[in-house]
């Protein structure tokens, strides 16, 4: 069960599995800087590459070639770090140009303008409608996280890259890294829909903190099992994106306990398309009468995909006439 702004009120989960011998894995893996720093690095490297992808994607209806330049050159510095405490100032310098980046394809009557919120300067605080959403899908993205490292029998209180603290669980923020993208992705593709406005939000009254209205979070929450659900091919397999990241935790686990000499989440990695990309709208734009006629589009056609290929949003272009643009 999560409150409206996606924070968890309970759960319900099959019994974790005994695993002794996990555990101590877990701990003296935890405890030998060189192991970790590996462990902290391949959760930063997978987020990294796959946040790059949102960007790509972005790039192809707005202008942020500069700030897709400046975090591919510091994700380039994370070969070259040598304590975790040095792979997060590089994740925090790329997630800086990332959320830049990010802004730009959000229109400004949103007021999105960071992850920083107006309201306690906190993050879950949200105060616009885009970080509501963020936040919620976040939540939704750690119960996947959370069920994963229960029945794969790793301690939840011990990770590599987050600290340490009281009451917290820093092994799932830890894996959460590699797949905020399904979330950030997800929010990006109702952005560019307008598939919301301020109308399905409202304010508390009392810490005025920002709340999704019951109509859009219904359809936020069936988007965000759609993109989990969308899946990925995966040694011979299409995966759900839970289960491939309970196949990761388990993976994982056979890394701390010597099974396997390595640990990757950089692969699979999912295909971010879309049918109406930069040039494909240049190419709309410039047909004249006499092309449209030769690839057989109506008149009423024509129009939609000039009048779609101006605006600076996702667009759909059915398969056969996809094809003849293309062509």
């Amino acid at each position: 069960m999560i409150d409206y702004d996606g924070s968890l009120i309970s759960a319900i989960m099959p019994p974790q599995p005994i695993r002794g011998d996990l555990r101590r894995a877990q701990v003296e893996a935890h405890l030998d800087p060189k192991k970790r720093l590996t462990i902290a690095r391949t959760l930063i490297e997978a987020k990294l590459e796959r946040s790059g992808q949102v960007l790509d994607w972005l790039r192809e209806s707005h202008d942020i070639e500069l700030e897709v330049r400046r975090f591919k050159k510091e994700t380039y510095d994370l070969r070259n770090a040598k304590t975790v405490d040095q792979v997060r100032s590089v994740e925090a310098q790329a997630a800086e140009i990332y959320w830049r980046a990010f802004q730009k394809g959000v229109p400004s009557k949103l007021e999105f303008r960071s992850r920083s919120s107006k309201a306690c300067n906190r993050q879950y605080n949200a105060s616009d409608p885009v970080n509501a959403l963020l936040n919620y899908g976040y939540a939704f993205l750690q119960s996947c996280v959370r069920r994963a490292v229960n029945m794969t029998g790793l301690d939840a209180s011990l990770g590599y890259l987050h600290e340490d603290k009281p009451a917290t669980t820093p092994l799932v923020y830890d894996f959460q890294e590699p797949y905020r993208w399904l979330v950030d992705y997800t929010v990006l593709r109702m952005v560019l829909s307008r598939t919301f406005t301020w109308d399905d939000f409202y304010f508390t009254g009392g810490d005025y903190r920002l709340r999704i209205k019951p109509p859009l979070l219904d359809r936020y929450a069936d988007l965000l099992r759609e993109q989990f659900n969308s899946g990925v091919m995966y040694r011979g397999k299409r995966l759900p994106w839970d289960t491939l990241i309970l196949r990761k935790c388990h993976e994982l686990a056979r890394f701390l306990l010597g099974k396997v000499t390595s640990f990757d989440l950089r692969n699979p990695k999912p295909v971010l398309e879309r049918s109406d990309t930069r040039a494909l709208r240049e190419k709309i734009l410039s047909l004249c009468s006499s092309d449209a006629q030769t690839l057989r589009l109506g008149k009423s056609t024509v129009h939609y995909l000039r009048k779609r290929a101006k605006e600076k949003k996702p667009f759909k272009v059915y398969s056969p006439v996809l094809a003849r643009l293309r062509d």
